[in-house]
């Protein structure tokens, strides 16, 4: 069982038998020692984030979620396939499951599964991710201005904002959490 302020950003916790993992974190401490904890919480399951707010002395229950390493394998358009490196177990997960993630899977790489009552509720990525630029616009010539930015497409389909020196060819750091780029990988 988890006291209210033992909720963290990422915690993963049960409400009434649905897991939920911490997005947001807030308390406030009242007078005489107690304290109010806000959180918002992401359904693991729907994706659905409803706030929730606990006092002091609420008892939280833990979330019997586990993770595992695969590595993605392909698409049909409806269906993902995923395999376990270590048994070669293989798994096909729903595009819904799979979600924004899927802008983000590349064929072989290596990702996390989390499982909750032995389904798959969530694909985790890693922070951030290394991906070729396909395409790539070209900038106005003389328009030397370092906060430009243009559209580039990623090897996976992903269309992204760039710097303007970016070009065809170059690998970049992408954020998985919001889509942004992060910098050009360095030979």
């Amino acid at each position: 069982m988890y006291q209210p302020t033992d909720l963290k950003k990422g915690t993963v916790c049960q409400i009434d038998g649905k897991p939920y993992r911490v997005i947001e974190y807030g308390q406030k401490v009242m007078g005489r020692g107690g304290s109010i904890v806000n959180v918002k919480l992401k359904n693991l399951i729907d994706g659905s984030v409803i706030p929730k707010t606990f006092k002091g002395q609420d008892k939280i229950e833990m979330a019997e979620v586990s993770n595992k390493t695969v590595q993605y394998l392909y698409n049909d358009g409806e269906l993902f396939y995923f395999m376990d490196p270590a048994s070669f177990e293989q798994f096909e997960l729903n595009a819904d499951i799979v979600d924004s993630a899927s802008s983000y899977l590349k064929e072989g790489d290596e990702l996390t599964l989390q499982f909750f009552d032995g389904k798959v509720i969530n694909v985790e990525l890693p922070k951030n991710l290394y991906l070729e630029v396909t395409y790539a616009e070209d900038v106005v010539k003389g328009d030397t201005t370092s906060s430009v930015l243009k559209d580039a497409t990623l090897e996976t389909g992903l269309v992204i904002k760039v710097p303007a020196f970016i070009k065809v060819g170059d690998v970049v750091s992408v954020s998985t959490e919001d889509g942004s780029y992060r910098e050009r990988k360095k030979d």
